[in-house]
């Protein structure tokens, strides 16, 4: 074979390969923007709260969190303890 002719024969295989990858990436953003679409159509969107949940509810369950926090301290200093006296 000539010089010409493998360089033919590889820019041929280089457009078929660069097609191929075009191709598949292009498909590729269709169907993940048609599953977007399907996603966004099916899943409802959650609730904001309304005004009646305003400071007062979120600070009655900072209270909440703060006292399991608490507890669960003070369970597991009070079993590291019981752990380290056996």
């Amino acid at each position: 074979m000539q010089n010409s002719s493998l360089l033919q024969e590889g820019l041929m295989l280089m457009a078929f390969g660069m097609g191929f990858v075009f191709i598949f990436l292009t498909i590729l953003v269709v169907a993940t923007s048609l599953m977007s679409r399907v996603v966004k159509r099916l899943v409802p969107v959650p609730a904001k709260p309304g005004p009646s949940t305003g400071q007062k509810g979120k600070a009655e369950d900072d209270d909440a969190v703060l006292a399991a926090i608490g507890v669960a301290i003070h369970r597991y200093r009070r079993r590291g303890s019981d752990v380290s006296s056996s």
